[in-house]
């Protein structure tokens, strides 16, 4: 396996190729070989993205590795406090010899799935309810925690609630804590928040006697929207029996992907283009148009910068304002210079492995929102920390086993609360395709 800065090295030359065989383009190309040249510079940068995904993935998994041991010596920890802290009946547990360890909140929740509440003892039960419990979470939740699936599911270990996250994050970018502002609440009760833009507003010079506050023009007017908790499922994961019960099989990390990817994108989906009538406000919707483009399927430079420029520089500075497109616009910006002959999109720094960058911002591609096409709102740009994205606190997860007996399966399926909704209106703008 090539290493990051192995990846870096052929991410640049493959860059450097492909805009040197781009550059063959001249006035007088015929226009078959124009096509011959796109097609080849267009492989070239499919291979860049290729490498770009293992790049992120394999810096993602060096970091879980890194981060591996003080996880496990922090779970052991609190496993070994968990111990200390139950004091069951002598008849309660089973007879464990002295020198065995309590189980896991993991091994508990893996065998909770495979076998069902059914299948686990006094103590296991008791190491389960014991980190729900310590969640601090509302009574009506913390009563799902084992053995009540027919109240909306088990509630999931925190560790495997992470992880689900995370892979929820990558997959959708718009339920991603470092792009748009996520809020955690413990219930789904409608949750007011505050709307406002102070950009217009400045401090000033105090003058000595003088009245601080005069006829209240700088005053900060808020408005206020509503959050909601939208219900969006995952769908049944189907799991043979025989693999369940296949003590090498990790059972985690497979919900983990699959489950955490289909909640991912219909939660994007629905934070992307929402129209805010029993589904979020979302982004593409929410937003006011900052530029309209002269063409339905290109985007020019001056489109660009004044997308940039429609939001005010107060916004533009803050560490998670950036780009949102779909992938197939990142392949038309790629080829666009500025006045000097720069391109306008960099690709992945070789040397420190920072990451790509459109006129020096960071962007994230969006498959949700929409291609380049008549009246298409087709990219966004602005302070994604103005769009709140509500999540309510849990990941649920439904364990059939009766309804796929007969195949001898047993089916998953989780389902998470959500919402969403732009504070800012000024923060944020979208750029629309031309009609025609």
């Amino acid at each position: 396996m090539p290493t990051l800065k192995e990846l870096r090295e052929k991410q640049a030359k493959l860059l450097a190729d492909a805009r040197a065989k781009r550059e063959e383009i001249t006035d007088k190309t015929p226009e078959a070989r124009q096509k011959e040249i796109e097609k080849e510079h267009d492989a070239m940068m499919a291979e860049w993205d290729r490498l770009d995904s293992e790049y992120e993935k394999q810096e993602a998994q060096e970091e879980r590795e890194a981060k591996q041991a003080e996880r496990e010596d922090r779970a052991r920890q609190q496993e070994e406090k968990e111990r200390r802290n139950r004091r069951p009946d002598p008849g309660d547990r089973e007879e464990r010899s002295a020198g065995d360890e309590a189980p896991s909140v993991n091994d508990v929740f893996t065998k909770l799935c495979q076998f069902g509440a059914s299948a686990l003892n006094v103590e296991e039960r008791s190491v389960f309810q014991s980190e729900i419990m310590g969640r601090n979470l509302p009574p009506e939740i913390r009563a799902q925690s084992v053995g009540t699936p027919s109240e909306g599911g088990y509630m999931v270990p925190t560790g495997f609630l992470n992880e689900i996250t995370k892979t929820m994050a990558i997959w959708g970018p718009m339920m991603d804590p470092d792009m748009c502002r996520l809020i955690t609440t413990d219930s789904g009760n409608p949750l007011p928040w505050p709307t406002v833009n102070d950009t217009a507003n400045t401090g000033a010079k105090f003058a000595e006697n003088a009245a601080s506050h005069t006829d209240g023009t700088d005053d900060v007017t808020f408005g206020q929207k509503q959050l909601d908790a939208y219900v969006y499922r995952s769908g049944v994961v189907q799991v043979p029996l025989e693999l369940l019960q296949d003590s090498a099989f990790d059972m985690q990390s497979l919900l983990n992907e699959l489950l955490g990817e289909r909640l991912a994108r219909s939660g994007n989906a629905a934070l992307t283009t929402g129209d805010g009538t029993g589904d979020p406000n979302g982004i593409m919707t929410a937003t006011a148009e900052g530029v309209e483009a002269a063409a339905v399927a290109a985007i020019t430079l001056d489109e660009v910068l004044d997308l940039e420029h429609s939001v005010d520089m107060a916004y533009r500075m803050s560490p998670k304002c950036r780009f949102q497109f779909h992938d197939t616009t990142l392949k038309l910006l790629r080829k666009i210079k500025d006045s000097e002959g720069n391109y306008i999109w960099q690709g992945r720094d070789a040397r420190t492995g920072a990451a790509p960058t459109l006129l020096g911002y960071n962007y994230r591609i969006n498959n949700a929102i929409a291609t380049p096409a008549a009246d298409a709102r087709s990219m966004v740009f602005g302070d994604h920390g103005k769009y709140i994205v509500r999540m309510v606190r849990g990941f649920n997860l439904i364990v059939m086993r009766e309804r796929f007996a007969e195949l001898l399966q047993v089916g998953f399926l989780g389902w998470n609360r959500l919402d969403g909704e732009l504070a800012d209106g000024a923060a944020i703008k979208h750029l629309k395709q031309a009609s025609s």
